[in-house]
């Protein structure tokens, strides 16, 4: 198994940083736009940036139109439309089940040792989840929730699917992904959303930087050092940085959002970060011996 180098590592602690600050920044843009809409605005300003320098791989169009399809257009659809009737802080605690459905997923399709030890992991995991959805914070708002959860079964799908794929770079991948994306989202926002033009006219410096961290920071970089990551090492080895996707969202949201995360909160969200550690590391624990 390769290890990370010391540039490498610099690379996959950056990602969580970065995401993490996403999900704050997310929330806010989310006031001025409607959530496909403002996914489509991120994924189409990230495929002018990159598309210009990287080669189209055509022979594999097929799979990168149903990656970003699952990857993006809908995963992305049901989480940030479950975040506008969330918080931030709460939001990002769910979309940590990323994880145990990436090793189930990964156990069913990849045929992926699961173990004893991931399985307590994941009944930790499922635990914190029901903790959280228990407290006054998502009162009326289980279907928010709902779709946060079923956004980061879709993550984990996705993930499955990029490990299938050959030849490709991360940022090429992200390039022509974003190019496949950004429109399939602003068809979707015009078939369901509406007050697309309103939001436009109306965006103040907030919304459009909204857009451009996002775009630029969230997707272009983000993305693109972590498909370069996730295509060089194991999946085992890189998943423990998105521990700390949550500790980043969660500071930003009470240092930018004003949130302050209840009791309840944090206790269910310290099972979960503690459920999905233990996934992640008996993974790279099941890896180092096979």
């Amino acid at each position: 198994m390769l290890r990370l180098t010391i540039k490498d590592f610099g690379l996959a602690l950056s990602v969580p940083v970065i995401w993490g600050m996403g999900f704050t920044f997310a929330k806010a843009g989310l006031n001025e736009f409607p959530p496909l809409f403002l996914m489509s605005l991120r994924f189409s300003l990230s495929a002018l940036i990159l598309c210009w320098f990287y080669p189209p791989p055509i022979e594999q169009f097929k799979v990168i139109f149903l990656l970003a399809l699952v990857s993006a257009t809908i995963q992305y659809g049901l989480t940030f439309t479950g975040l506008k009737g969330l918080d931030a802080s709460t939001a990002v605690l769910l979309v940590q089940l990323e994880v145990p459905f990436g090793a189930l997923l990964a156990s069913i399709i990849l045929k992926d040792n699961l173990g004893w030890i991931r399985a307590l992991g994941m009944v930790l995991v499922f635990s914190g989840v029901g903790l959280i959805t228990g407290t006054p914070s998502i009162h009326n708002q289980f279907f928010s929730a709902f779709l946060v959860v079923c956004g980061a079964f879709t993550w984990a799908l996705g993930q499955i699917m990029i490990k299938k794929m050959i030849l490709i770079t991360g940022f090429q991948l992200i390039a022509w992904l974003s190019f496949f994306a950004g429109p399939q989202m602003f068809i979707a926002s015009l078939l369901i959303e509406h007050g697309q033009l309103e939001s436009v006219k109306n965006a103040t410096i907030v919304g459009w930087g909204t857009v451009i961290y996002l775009g630029v920071i969230m997707t272009t970089v983000g993305y693109g050092i972590w498909y370069q990551i996730l295509k060089k090492y194991d999946v085992n080895q890189v998943m423990p940085f998105l521990l700390l996707v949550p500790v980043s969202s969660i500071a930003g949201a009470v240092l930018f959002l004003g949130e302050r995360p209840g009791v309840m909160t944090m206790i269910g969200g310290t099972i979960v970060i503690f459920g999905v550690a233990i996934i992640v590391f008996a993974g790279q624990r099941l890896a180092s011996m096979e």
